[in-house]
Parts: C-alpha cells; structure tokens; sequence
C-alpha cells in the first residue's frame, strides 16, 4: 500500500462471474507462474503454504501431440493431481506451435531479442484446425478438473511466429473457443493473453466474436519499475469499456477482466526487493479495487542466478527456494487478510 492512500477491505456479496472463474474474495484469486510440470514437489508445498491457490503453465502442443492425433497427458495429469492435493487450480496456456503442422521459419526471440529458427505459429487452415483440435481434446479430457483454459500465451509481442499478427491469432482463438465449447460446454476459455494493453490488436480480437465463446479476457499489464500497481486504472477503464462495446448483450456484465501475468523485476534496473514486495501485495489489492478477481503474480522463483539479469529476478523466491521479501508479503496478505475483499479506497489527508 502506498504513502497516500489505503484500502478498506470488507465482505460484499458474489459477483455472477463463470463458475470456474475465482470470486473477488482473498485470496482465492491469488496466483503465480510457474515452469515446471513433473517433480517439483517442494516448490508446491512452499507456493501453497504462501498462500497462492492458482497456478499458470504452458500447456505445450508439440509435447502433447507427437503423432498426428495422438494426445500424451500423463505430465499434465501429475500436474494437476499435485495441485488437488494442496488446494490448487491451474491457469493452463493452450500453446505454442506443432512441426507436425506448420514449417520452421525465423523469428526475434521474445526473451534474448535475437533471431532464431522456431514453428511458425498457426495460421493456415490444416494447422488452425490442428490446433482447435488438440484444445478441445485437451478440454474433454480434462473436463470437471476445474481447469482454466488460455488461448496462447502473449500473441501480440514475439511469442507469435514469424511475427505478430492480430487477424492470424483471431482466427485461431475463435476456432478453438468454438471446438473447446463443443467439446465441453462447461470449459472456462479466456484471452487473448496479451503482454501490456495493446489497443489496435485487442480491438481486431475483441471484435472477432470470439466474446460469445469467452468467460474472461486476460491480460498481462505489465509496466515499468517506475510505474507502480495503482497506474493501471485508466488501461482497465478503456478494456472495460472495449469489451462492453464488443461483447454480446447478455456477456456484457459477466466477462471479467483477468490480469493473467504481472511482475516486477528486483534487478539493478528495476525495483529494489522491498518495493517488490510492497508491489505484489499492492497489485492484488488494486486489481480487486478494479474488478479484477485473478491476479497471476510473475513469477514463482528466480529464472537464474545473475543478480543483474532482469530475467533473473522477478520471483518470490531465489533460484534456490531462498523466500525474498515478496514471499513474505504474499504470505502475510494471504493470511491476514483471507476471507475478505475490496470494498473502496480511502483517501488520506493531504492526497
């Protein structure tokens, strides 16, 4: 919480959100990245303990579909069943790309920036409809597992090969939203996953009709060290307004906005471990003051050892399961405050 200003935090009624979608109540919503699926047992027991009750992975095609229809799940199911076991759900990302449909091209990187040969994404009618396929498997065989199903993972920056593009990414999300929905009816979909707000490319998506397929529209609001929690106000506020504008009538009050991957950074050029921490109990209470009932903190541990490499640092923990002072803010926030939820902000004198 900051100098000026504090939040009241009360019970209020349910919000008439998707049955799988997390009520505004702490810390239900509460969540981390994750990457890891198999093993990693105490890195479960200590993101349980902290209080988190979601977890956010990629659900990798190419290592699912390995043969043409042919769907492997075992890492999944293990995944999953770790999480039933310490009171977890899972965020799972429906992507990336498959060479058994799309051919190698060039790309930027979305990480190191440089070139480098990946699957194009999909974007042709063999491998759109591979892809949707592959979805709505993954939906039926998972159905009652209280899954929530993402549609790629940032589609907007380099993670979508050779290069963004808003109508090829579209044209995927609404046919697999279509095949998932046939699939399994009661499948919770959202999207369009994208890194920070960008306008041009959530309008051609929204716009797309795959709303009448959505329960959620995600989104990652990451910003800069300078740019604390509480200056994502004015982005929510036009995302509503989009969604409303694009949303079918009856969608219009229950597709919540999601902040589905937000850090930040504690390296030299980013913020300091104890603004870390004061910003991941900050950006959970700002997303519930805005309606916002899941929030994915990124990331779980430390990426690496280089104290200088932003990559490296955004965890709450250390490479090594070391807590860091965001751990123990969670932790607290979980504890101190669960069972209840925003109710307004206060303004102090002098704000």
């Amino acid at each position: 919480m900051n100098r000026n200003s504090w939040f009241l935090v009360w019970m209020l009624p349910w919000f008439c959100y998707s049955r799988e979608i997390p009520q505004p109540v702490i810390p239900d919503g509460v969540g981390v990245n994750i990457h890891f699926v198999r093993g990693h047992e105490q890195d479960l027991d200590l993101i349980a303990a902290a209080g988190f009750k979601f977890i956010r992975m990629d659900c990798g095609w190419s290592s699912i579909e390995t043969h043409a229809g042919q769907y492997t799940w075992t890492e999944y199911e293990e995944l999953l069943s770790n999480l039933d076991r310490r009171g977890m759900r899972a965020v799972l990302i429906l992507d990336y790309s498959n060479p058994l449909y799309e051919q190698e091209v060039t790309s930027t990187n979305p990480l190191t920036h440089q070139a480098h040969r990946t699957t194009a994404s999909p974007q042709h009618a063999a491998s759109v409809a591979a892809y949707s396929a592959w979805a709505a498997a993954a939906a039926r065989h998972f159905h009652s597992r209280h899954v929530l199903w993402e549609l790629w993972n940032e589609p907007n920056i380099d993670f979508w090969s050779p290069k963004p593009d808003a109508d090829q990414y579209a044209a995927l999300a609404l046919a697999a939203s279509k095949a998932i929905r046939e699939a399994d009816p009661q499948a919770t979909i959202i999207g369009p996953a994208s890194s920070t707000f960008p306008w041009e490319f959530l309008e051609v998506f929204l716009k797309s009709g795959v709303l009448r397929y959505l329960d959620a529209v995600s989104v990652h609001p990451y910003r800069g060290p300078n740019r604390a929690p509480e200056t994502v106000a004015a982005d929510y506020r036009r995302l509503r307004e989009l969604i409303d504008r694009y949303a079918p009538a009856a969608q219009k009050q229950s597709l919540p906005i999601l902040s589905g991957e937000w850090g930040y950074s504690s390296n030299p050029k980013g913020v300091s471990l104890d603004a870390q921490a004061a910003f991941a109990a900050r950006q959970q209470l700002v997303n519930l003051l805005h309606g916002v009932p899941l929030s994915i903190w990124y990331d779980w541990k430390n990426d690496g050892d280089d104290p200088a490499e932003n990559e490296h640092n955004f965890g709450t923990v250390t490479a090594d399961l070391k807590p860091k002072p965001a751990y123990t803010a969670i932790q607290t926030l979980t504890r101190q405050l669960a069972g209840y939820q925003i109710a307004r902000r206060l303004p102090l004198v002098g704000e």
